[in-house]
């Protein structure tokens, strides 16, 4: 057997077991993501496996020293500019360098005396595999960011229950008062109407460095350029919506049940907002689920979780110590005049009981 072809193949399958390891850890440690960490996995051992009857040949012909472009790589690699050393950048780079290790072992297997021991077909396969799942992990980590803000205050501008105030003036005192999120929610309006309100309201939050989220409305979401689209059981799947928002926009999904939390994860909700916890008058059909219910939501996902309904000054803690890692609300916030006053309250007591069991 010619000794080139397999100096070239181990080279390549070292290139794709290191790419696909460091994959593999941003799933594992930095996503906490168990099913894509696995897949990755389950792909380098494939990989070594594929290649088992090889290995002896390959070690034998593996020659370091020597090698030309020894210490090239590294020198390639230095040279990529700041902005492209992100990590999202990084994450790119190695699925690139391993899509095209494969594709080169890919084309080297089809040679006669490599062929009746590789099959070339399986490492294109695994190419393709690999394309799905550099995306996602891209995609996880372009959200990051945005999933991080989820441990506050969830503010719900409720049209309903703003009852003819103006919605920019009430949200800037919204945020002045330091809620992190802004979700804008219309049951009844046309979307003609919604349109600039939420465009205007999108450009504040972006001033103020805060999240806009869309409330059932993809088309108004991706109108606006909206941070993210929360969305309830009847509303589009979550696969459909993924397919049409932007890669690092987040999604979060209205549960009752444990099981449609499990659900929503693993269809890709990037947070869980369960309810009614309490009862509410905002929407007087919701579900009540209880304490309880969160806490069981919390044991079964890992996904933050944002508790809704009925949540005020009286109760915040409760929901807190069964695991909510955001509150969101409307009644506490939009039923008193002095809004700013009745965000910076809730903010206050939610980081005293944080400090609390933080420190206990």
């Amino acid at each position: 057997m010619p000794l080139q072809p397999l100096r070239i193949i181990d080279a390549n399958l070292d290139r794709s077991s290191e790419g696909l390891r460091f994959l593999e850890d941003v799933a594992r440690f930095l996503l906490n993501d168990t099913t894509l960490s696995q897949q990755l996995r389950v792909m380098r051992h494939d990989l070594a496996n594929k290649t088992k009857p090889l290995r002896a040949k390959l070690l034998s012909q593996r020659d370091s020293e020597h090698d030309v472009g020894a210490g090239r790589e590294n020198a390639i690699a230095s040279e990529v500019k700041p902005s492209q050393q992100d990590l999202s950048g990084l994450i790119t780079a190695n699925a690139k360098r391993v899509e095209e290790s494969l594709r080169v072992v890919e084309e080297l297997a089809k040679l006669p005396e490599i062929s009746s021991i590789l099959d070339s077909a399986k490492f294109e396969q695994a190419r393709f595999i690999l394309y799905a799942l550099e995306k996602e992990l891209v995609s996880r980590i372009l959200r990051q960011d945005k999933i991080k803000w989820l441990t506050g205050l969830y503010a719900i501008l409720d049209r309903q229950v703003l009852a003819g105030r103006n919605e920019l003036d009430v949200a800037s005192q919204i945020i002045s008062g330091g809620a992190k999120i802004i979700q804008l929610r219309d049951k009844q309006g046309s979307k003609a109407e919604l349109l600039p309100i939420a465009q205007k309201l999108r450009n504040l939050c972006v001033e103020s460095g805060v999240l806009f989220i869309i409330n059932d409305h993809l088309d108004l979401a991706l109108a606006v350029d909206a941070d993210g689209l929360h969305i309830g059981q009847r509303d589009l799947p979550l696969p459909a919506i993924r397919k049409e928002l932007p890669i690092d926009r987040i999604v979060g999904c209205s549960i009752s049940t444990v099981s449609q939390a499990i659900k929503a994860q693993n269809e890709g909700a990037d947070y869980i907002a369960v309810g009614s916890i309490f009862p509410t008058t905002t929407k007087k059909e919701a579900t009540l689920v209880g304490i309880d219910r969160l806490k069981e939501v919390k044991q079964a996902v890992s996904a933050p979780l944002v508790a809704i309904g009925g949540i005020s000054q009286s109760n915040i803690e409760q929901v807190l110590a069964a695991g909510a890692d955001s509150i969101a609300v409307t009644n506490a916030i939009l039923g008193h005049e002095d809004v700013r006053g009745a965000a910076q309250q809730l903010i206050t007591k939610m980081e005293l009981i944080r400090g609390k069991y933080q420190n206990a």
